[in-house]
């Protein structure tokens, strides 16, 4: 997928936004088509842009303690559903190839344990909301989910530690009809921001 260099015989884009690279070479990269031949800055600036015009706002942290490969998958849908920030906590590095280079277009922020997130969102005046499927959370499809909030998901075969549960303002769960105990950790990380995307986005 994508497009080839700028069609021969029409004026070249000019501003700071174009990619002279990408403009000669096509852009094979996975944007939106509004975004073809565009510098990675200057589609990052544009998002940020149009979330500072947004008056409720989604951030969304993961538990990276064992170095868990679904990080990539929840900063990919983070991207795709216009999350600007993204925060990590534990372990630094994290497996990015499941982002698909979306990690380039948000901010990723890094927390050393849950402690330092929560401080994070205290002073930024956003309450947690731990998504775990644990005994006394409640149904995220019924709940009235804040407009400005940190959504926090625990590793896949763990869930959420202690710490992250004693961290959230309320536990959410994902209303399950099958078999499994369990979804995917980036499959419930994508149902959870679409949850908060229906009431806050229309």
């Amino acid at each position: 997928m994508g497009v080839g260099p700028w069609p021969e015989g029409l004026a070249l884009p000019s501003g700071d936004r174009y990619d002279p690279a990408l403009l000669a070479g096509g852009d094979s990269r996975n944007v939106a088509d509004e975004f073809r031949y565009w510098t990675v800055e200057a589609i990052s600036e544009e998002l940020d842009s149009r979330a500072s015009t947004r008056p409720a706002q989604l951030q969304v942290a993961v538990e990276n303690w064992g170095h868990d490969f679904n990080i990539g998958s929840v900063v990919r849908t983070a991207n795709a559903l216009g999350v600007r920030d993204v925060h990590v906590v534990g372990r630094r590095r994290w497996n990015r190839r499941g982002a698909m280079v979306t990690d380039r277009y948000l901010h990723i922020h890094h927390h050393d344990d849950v402690e330092g997130l929560a401080q994070w969102a205290r002073q930024h005046g956003l309450p947690i909301l731990g998504i775990d499927n644990v005994p006394g959370s409640q149904a995220i499809e019924h709940y009235d989910l804040p407009d400005s909030c940190l959504m926090l998901f625990g590793e896949e075969s763990a869930g959420l530690t202690r710490e992250a549960r004693a961290a959230a303002r309320v536990l959410l769960h994902i209303t399950q009809y099958g078999s499994t105990r369990s979804l995917n950790a980036g499959a419930a990380a994508a149902i959870a921001m679409f949850a908060w995307s229906l009431q806050h986005r229309g």
